[in-house]
């Protein structure tokens, strides 16, 4: 038996990257130029993942504008004052807010994954956002002549679309980055509104056979940006049965920050499905200190007092930088804290 290892998604770009983002935004470069840097990180990227015995690598999120966004790059729909996300150290991150309809993807996630696929044998995993995350782009005051139904309509075909031109492609999974499922209870602590992105990400998923729903996973964790997050102090048990009523395959779960993580993997352990594999998290992208491969053994066994090992599974508590200006966290300790998960599941296996 062999417990798999899996990335989130992102890890730290390269300054030059970084830089050229920052010039193309400026209009100093052209598209042509911002894409040989994006290449070449890539190229870069995928060489580090494969140095770190990782069974399954990732994009790492190079060409990505961040996480949530990617889909947005280049639709002129939109305005910038949309919805704001607040963060413990008091940075904020603001969504756009889209003006007109209907509402369509400008990029698929399955672009990133057919530049990655070309530079590797290995497995590659696709990260996506969440419809829910999506839908709050959609003004509270409604936009005229495009009501919230239609808007939704056209999210849930393009949210499908994206994941099945992923599987279509040949990802090995596709994750779901459902970072605001926590942050919903902080807004709306009645559950209301995390009711309501689990419902909407159900109309997504319901789109697809159970054999593709093994194949698509949740990634849920309190928020991973310049060294900080946004919903740490929400409390799992509120999000944990919720999650567990969507109707994906994998679950990729921040529990290596969590200060009581036994009573997490009870509540897992009550609320999961027989049928859903859990990836528990066991490196902390937020905490700079590289955890020892003895460590992620020990997160990994205490797991497994709670879960069968044949549903178990591990991954990092969220993505090195989700953003792509973050630059908290370096490279350097990025790939260390991978590879100690690698070894440190390969330890717990034996």
């Amino acid at each position: 038996m062999r417990i798999p290892t899996e990335p989130i998604g992102s890890v730290p770009r390269p300054a030059y990257l970084i830089e050229a983002m920052g010039e193309f935004a400026a209009g100093r470069i052209d598209a042509a130029a911002l894409a040989e840097y994006r290449d070449k990180a890539l190229a870069e990227t995928i060489a580090r993942f494969t140095e770190t015995g990782s069974p399954v690598v990732t994009d790492g999120e190079q060409g990505k504008p961040s996480f949530a966004t990617y889909p947005l790059a280049g639709l002129a729909s939109l305005a910038p004052d949309g919805v704001v996300i607040p963060f413990a150290d008091g940075h904020t991150r603001q969504l756009p807010r889209l003006t007109a309809g209907p509402f369509r993807y400008a990029t698929h996630a399955d672009e990133y994954l057919r530049a990655a696929k070309a530079l590797t044998e290995l497995p590659v995993k696709q990260a996506v956002i969440a419809a829910s995350a999506v839908s709050l782009i959609y003004p509270p005051d409604g936009i005229d002549g495009y009501s919230r139904e239609a808007f939704t309509a056209d999210l849930v075909d393009q949210a499908e679309a994206d994941i099945r031109r992923c599987l279509d492609a040949g990802a090995d999974s596709v994750q779901l980055d459902f970072t605001e499922g926590r942050l919903s209870l902080k807004l709306d602590p009645s559950g209301g509104l995390l009711q309501s992105f689990v419902d909407l990400n159900n109309q997504v998923l319901g789109r697809f056979s159970a054999e593709e729903r093994a194949r698509i996973g949740v990634h849920t964790c309190p928020g991973g940006d310049q060294d900080s997050v946004h919903s740490l102090d929400v409390d799992y048990a509120g999000l944990l049965p919720a999650l567990f009523s969507l109707d994906a395959g994998r679950f990729y779960l921040q529990l290596a920050s969590e200060p009581d993580p036994r009573r997490v993997l009870d509540i897992v352990r009550t609320y999961s499905r027989p049928e859903q594999r859990i990836f528990v998290g066991v490196t902390d992208p937020v905490n700079p200190v590289v955890e020892t491969a003895e460590q992620v053994r020990d997160r990994v066994l205490l797991a497994a007092e709670y879960l069968p090992a044949d549903r178990l599974g591990t991954c990092d508590d969220c993505g090195f930088s989700p953003f792509a200006d973050d630059t908290s966290t370096s490279r350097d300790i990025a790939f260390a804290k991978i590879t100690a998960r690698v070894e440190g599941t390969r330890l717990a296996t034996e």
